[in-house]
């Protein structure tokens, strides 16, 4: 349902097209074409109707300060204030909850809970987020800076219905019976692994927790959650709620801090049985050899990427604009499997690159909380000026700006919707991860060209093609080293559709049945047979 919604808000812009009506600004929207108008509005931030009731460690059911003592700040991305100060776990926190978590997995009622009632806590969860949706989706929106909208429409729904997706499965998992070459009866278990690590990107606070939370749950884990220092506060909230549904204390422990302190420690904890991790490539690596290091616990990767999105010679020119538009700006280009590479056939990439630069000049941009706006904030500081410095890069380099290019307003991390062309291949903004409203276009010739450009990357995690032409799909879709292919459309994130990447994209596949061998252990069960009937 949440997927289709997503689908939605661009299948609703396509349509507008197709039927030739132009769609105007609601109440509240800024187009950043409207310089004076839109900065004032974004200078002028709504105050959110939400409090934040939750800013300590969660650890065997209960909120605690940090061990030291210590907090941090999260910030407002619209203005660069802080939200709140939120108890800083580091080394001692994440002994203390990984102690919960062992307890609770070799001792507590979870594990031994039939599946049918662990399946109807995680539906009870589902029920109280839909009583809650409006208080998640103001406090997400607030922490992320992302449209309200978007964070209403979309992931709160997506996020419940992730988890009635794993309350599904919950009592589904089983072993087999396995024929052997002799009078044995063998059969394989699928148990639990353990106690799972488990550390979560800001970009989607809320999704990536039901992405890894909830298939952990469904097949009996216990967990230590480390969330983004970024984006501490929804986490928080919707554990409360998971442990007003019945979720046993210890099951689930909530950890704020830091990567190379809290993170770190909890990748290289000797009783922690399996680490997930979704986030930068580099940091990925780190997250991987203390894995090895310590005591080789399974490890679970979703990391960078640099789609392609592949505009074919075939395709429905403003389709395929609004298309790719989306699938770069959507979350203001904040998205792992973001389309930032939009390969265009030269004999479209004229008129493309003309209707591409007048949707991101008229793209809305402004406070989140808004009506009508499309794009809010950055998440900080730090990736607002990273975001700059590529832009420079590709001046620099020889791209052409056609639009954008610059922060918006005086205040926060906002930066206008940008787009460049006559970008090549060895360009820093052709080669690496931006994660930012930086389109960059470029112009190919014929598909085996397009497909060793688009392969000629260390990432593999997604890949967009818009076409009508059937024999074209299959041939990209085959050609294209990546984990998820969209045709003539993109980031569609259903539950049972797995996400995962090829190469330096990650390891492993979240979402769906391919989620839950992440969190199980398969056991061989070999019983002799004395005079068997049959075998």
């Amino acid at each position: 349902m949440a997927a289709r919604r997503l689908s939605s808000l661009v299948a609703r812009s396509v349509a507008s097209l197709s039927a030739g009506r132009t769609v105007q600004p609601g109440r509240g929207l800024c187009r950043y074409g409207t310089a004076a108008a839109a900065a004032t509005a974004a200078d002028d931030p709504i105050a959110p109707s939400v409090k934040v009731n939750y800013t300590k460690l969660l650890i065997n059911g209960e909120f605690v300060d940090a061990a030291s003592g210590k907090t941090f700040s999260t910030i407002d991305p619209r203005t660069g204030d802080v939200i709140a100060n939120v108890a800083e776990g580091d080394i001692e926190d994440i002994n203390r909850a990984v102690g919960a978590a062992r307890k609770a997995f070799d001792e507590g009622p979870w594990p031994k809970m039939t599946a049918y009632e662990r399946s109807r806590i995680l539906l009870r969860f589902a029920d109280l987020l839909e009583q809650h949706h409006d208080e998640i989706a103001a406090l997400e929106t607030w922490d992320s800076g992302k449209p309200y909208a978007q964070v209403a429409d979309v992931e709160v729904p997506m996020f419940t219905r992730l988890f009635r997706y794993y309350a599904g499965w919950a009592d589904k998992i089983h072993g087999l019976t396995v024929p052997a070459d002799g009078p044995y009866h063998v059969q394989t278990l699928h148990e639990p692994i353990g106690v799972a690590g488990q550390i979560i990107p800001w970009n989607f606070p809320l999704v990536m927790f039901a992405w890894k939370v909830g298939p952990a749950l469904a097949c009996g884990n216990t967990i230590i959650l480390k969330t983004a220092e970024q984006t501490p506060l929804s986490a928080l909230l919707v554990s409360k709620l998971l442990h007003e549904a019945g979720l046993p204390p210890g099951v689930l422990n909530i950890v704020s801090g830091f990567g190379p302190t809290a993170g770190a420690a909890l990748a290289s904890h000797m009783d922690v049985d399996k680490i997930a991790f979704t986030g930068s490539t580099a940091t990925g690596k780190i997250i991987l050899n203390l894995a090895a290091k310590s005591n080789l616990k399974q490890v679970t990767l979703e990391l960078g990427g640099k789609s392609p999105f592949i505009v074919c010679e075939d395709a429905e020119v403003d389709k395929a604009v609004e298309m790719a538009h989306f699938a770069l700006f959507f979350n203001q280009g904040q998205c792992c499997c973001a389309g930032s590479r939009t390969f265009v056939h030269e004999r479209v990439y004229d008129e493309f690159l003309e209707k591409a630069t007048a949707r991101a000049a008229e793209r809305a941009v402004g406070d989140p909380f808004k009506e009508g706006i499309e794009q809010g904030p950055q998440i900080d500081k730090d990736q607002f000026e990273k975001i700059l410095r590529y832009i420079n890069s590709g001046i620099e380099s020889g791209a052409t700006l056609e639009t954008g290019g610059e922060r918006f307003g005086s205040k926060g991390y906002y930066v206008k919707p940008t787009v460049f062309s006559n970008v090549k291949d060895d360009m820093l903004i052709a080669k690496e991860e931006i994660f930012g409203p930086v389109q960059s276009i470029l112009k190919y010739k014929d598909l085996n060209e397009v497909i060793r450009r688009a392969n000629a990357t260390n990432y593999g995690l997604a890949a967009g093609v818009f076409t009508q032409n059937l024999d074209t799909a299959n041939t990209l879709t085959r050609a294209l080293r990546v984990g998820s292919v969209f045709i003539n459309c993109f980031d569609v994130f259903d539950a049972a559709i797995p996400f995962g990447g090829y190469k330096m994209s990650g390891m492993g596949r979240e979402k769906g049945v391919y989620s839950l061998s992440n969190y199980l252990q398969v056991k061989a069960v070999v019983t002799p047979l004395k005079n068997p009937a049959w075998l």
